[in-house]
């Protein structure tokens, strides 16, 4: 062959390999979101054996802010996973520590249920339903985390619905999560509708949620399992505040296996209450 041929020839490659080699090194937005949804389809693997205490602060809010109406309740908590990868269904067992007690207003006040669960949106269910994008890192708690931009695709599938009048209504999100910069571990993440939904009486929804590790007995690690969720809901006419603290964690598999044996030893059996795994 002739040199300059074989010059050709080789330049040629070299602008073939060129983008392989670009493609090998995916961006680091791709690598923290690819870790972070490791990390949350390891978490569900253990999550049906986790209860916990949850404390719940329902508010209804008048025009300037001021608080109208109150009420409070403490539940035993139970997250319940259902289905397969490519049919994920996570429900919530919310059973009243206090069953006889009842609420003191007659008042509606608004029920918010799974915003805890959030972080299904890195999940591979849900992942390819949005877009993710860098806005910047903090140090919190001696802790790096990168802040992720995350934006739903149009048309594509959601973890939250609203329930109204007997109907659900996919809600379509946007907002921010902080994910741990070593461990993809979600630290925080908060929400806000995506697309206007005045025509059915949803004026502004916004979710703040915050996430602890927690690492149980028999875990190889710990799991960012939710502290806190705050969830405020506006109509044309009514504004809600709802605040949910989660604490007390404990495995559902340890406290059930502790109970059998200290029954049979012919000792009081310890926690009954999680082994009520009914669906409220």
């Amino acid at each position: 062959m002739p040199r300059s041929l074989e010059r050709l020839a080789a330049g040629c490659l070299a602008l073939v390999l060129a983008p392989l080699f670009a493609r090998a090194e995916a961006p680091a937005v791709e690598r923290l979101v690819d870790r972070t949804s490791r990390q949350v389809n390891a978490y569900l693997e253990q999550v049906s054996n986790v209860t916990c205490t949850e404390h719940v602060t329902q508010l209804k809010l008048g025009r300037n802010g001021k608080v109208q109406a109150s009420e409070q309740a403490d539940y035993n908590y139970l997250i319940l996973l259902q289905g397969a990868a490519d049919d994920l269904l996570l429900s919530e067992s919310r059973l009243p520590q206090d069953p006889a007690r009842k609420p003191r207003n007659s008042v509606s006040l608004l029920m918010t249920n799974g915003f805890s669960t959030l972080f299904l949106i890195f999940h591979p269910y849900y992942r390819a339903s949005f877009q993710f994008e860098e806005a910047g890192q903090e140090l919190v708690d001696g802790r790096r985390l990168t802040r992720l931009r995350f934006t739903p695709i149009p048309g594509a599938r959601t973890p939250v619905a609203l329930a109204l009048r007997g109907r659900e209504y996919p809600l379509a999100l946007q907002g921010d999560a902080w994910l741990d910069e070593d461990t993809g571990l979600v630290a925080r993440i908060q929400a806000t509708l995506a697309n206007d939904l005045r025509d059915i009486g949803l004026r502004s929804l916004r979710a703040d949620i915050s996430y602890a590790n927690v690492r149980l007995p028999a875990w190889p690690r710990a799991y960012p399992l939710p502290a806190e969720a705050v969830i405020e809901v506006e109509t044309q006419r009514q504004h809600w505040r709802n605040t949910h603290r989660f604490d007390a964690y404990k495995s559902f598999m340890v406290d059930t296996q502790q109970a059998v044996a200290d029954d049979a030893l012919g000792q009081p059996p310890a926690a009954q209450v999680p082994a009520k795994r009914k669906k409220k």
